[in-house]
């Protein structure tokens, strides 16, 4: 049971992690045209996109400073979900070392 907590919440980390690069990704393209936004599956998977990361990024963009037209808290939020990953696998090996890991 506990190891399929330890599961899910890793995959659910990793999914953020996945949502985030694909909308930094599909941003990146917006940008410079290469997709067009009146394309209606366009614009429900970046409108899926944008409210499924939102709540990550929005704590971080509101205390990262400015650089120009760049936005680096997609980069920050990855760094910190890995880091989050890392602290889970580490929690649950204890877990298994000190015998509770079932």
């Amino acid at each position: 049971m506990l190891f399929a907590i330890f599961w899910l919440l890793g995959e659910l980390i990793h999914l953020m992690i996945l949502a985030i690069i694909a909308n930094a990704v599909l941003s990146i393209l917006l940008g410079f045209g290469v997709v067009n936004y009146r394309s209606r599956f366009v614009y429900s998977l970046m409108d899926f996109l944008t409210r499924v990361t939102n709540p990550v990024l929005n704590p971080i963009r509101s205390f990262l400073p400015l650089f120009g037209n760049v936005d680096l808290s997609p980069l920050v939020a990855i760094l910190v979900l890995q880091a989050l990953q890392f602290v889970l696998s580490d929690v649950y090996g204890r877990l298994v070392m000190a015998g509770l890991g079932f």
